[in-house]
């Protein structure tokens, strides 16, 4: 039996309801509707989306969730009519953060809307975290020190663009660059700037039709230490930056 066979059958019991005046309300006949029930039929568009509006429940959770898994009241809609996984807690009542896997990252892009994929992952408690939905992610190359290849960051769920703060970092899903941790600068009418921790990266602009997801820094966990002398690298390169910007200054007061 599909998903949806089995959510409409269940969400009809929980409202105590016949097949009958759900089939009415379809415009439909009750035989037709049963065989939706019982799997042996599938509707069309138009009657999906009047399931929806009948149950009050996006398309993507009717037909790609099993319902009985969640409480419905804890699945979190987003505006594309596609579902974030719901917050689930472990025996301590602690959320369960998703953990994307370091050699897997740029796979996030096709399955973050699969909930079958996101189920698949590996997941962490930690306490001090609530009231939200969170996800692990990792840090990639050197553009956001000191968070290093094998650092994840772990991020709060962002619903609206109107929740991102001035200098505040955040991790961007993006078609074109895959996971991106940034620090967010100011917000245009087709765009959002950022920039790197790095100045050695100028900033840049992320199209607002690029975005699939936002996740604001919630904590870090490293998984390497530092060795000493890579403080010592990290102070060379900021010595580099500041001839960089001196250079800069003398150059537009002689023009």
């Amino acid at each position: 039996m599909s998903k949806l066979a089995d959510n409409i059958k269940l969400l009809r019991a929980r409202q105590k309801i016949s097949q009958q005046k759900i089939a009415d309300a379809l415009l439909i006949t009750r035989v037709r509707y049963a065989k939706y029930e019982d799997g042996t039929s599938e509707p069309p568009i138009e009657i999906l989306l009047r399931l929806s509006k009948y149950f009050g429940i996006s398309i993507d959770l009717l037909v790609s969730v099993d319902i009985r898994k969640y409480p419905l009241e804890e699945m979190l809609n987003l505006p594309d009519n596609r579902i974030l996984v719901p917050i689930t807690v472990d025996a301590s009542g602690n959320n369960q953060i998703e953990i994307i896997p370091q050699k897997a990252s740029m796979g996030y892009l096709n399955g973050y809307a699969d909930p079958e994929y996101i189920e698949s992952l590996q997941t962490i408690s930690l306490p001090f975290l609530r009231n939200g939905k969170y996800r692990a992610f990792p840090a990639q190359g050197d553009s956001m020190p000191p968070y290093k290849d094998g650092t994840y960051i772990v991020g709060k769920y962002v619903e609206d663009l109107s929740e991102l703060k001035t200098d505040k970092t955040y991790i961007f899903i993006t078609t074109n660059d895959g996971i991106t941790y940034k620090r967010f600068q100011f917000h245009e009418a087709t765009a959002i700037c950022v920039k790197s921790d790095n100045n050695f990266y100028e900033p840049y602009k992320i199209p607002l039709s690029e975005i699939k997801e936002i996740w604001e820094f919630a904590c870090s966990i490293s998984t390497q230490e530092y060795e000493p002398e890579e403080f010592s690298q990290h102070n060379i390169q900021n010595l580099f930056v500041e001839i960089k910007e001196d250079i800069k200054k003398i150059n537009s007061r002689m023009t």
